[in-house]
């Protein structure tokens, strides 16, 4: 099941990557059907690029937000609350060793 995620995240990502390009291809020739001034082209190309970008980090940010989800389903551990486990764990070994100390 894992593995059908991952493969899901990479293919999500791998299309937003590919709209990006493909929506500077469209912005390019829609400028010049459209007969802008290169002013005008570039300031299209920029605001849809900038849209893209936008939309690219949303899908990110609800991928991480969906894998997150499945993981507290699965009951598998994320790197986060790994490390705050061994933060936790080097706190007791160390009022271990300071009380063996004294």
């Amino acid at each position: 099941m894992l593995e059908s995620v991952k493969k899901g995240v990479y293919a999500a990502i791998g299309l937003a990557m590919m709209t990006g390009e493909k929506v500077e291809e469209f912005a390019g020739k829609i400028t010049t059907e459209a007969k802008m001034t290169e002013s005008q082209g570039r300031q299209f190309i920029d605001d849809l690029m900038k849209r893209s970008a936008e939309t690219r980090d949303a899908m990110e940010k609800m991928i991480e937000q969906r894998v997150e989800l499945t993981l507290k389903r699965m009951n598998i551990s994320t790197q986060r609350e790994l490390t705050e486990l061994e933060e936790r764990v080097r706190k007791i070994e160390n009022r271990s060793l300071d009380q063996e100390k004294t």
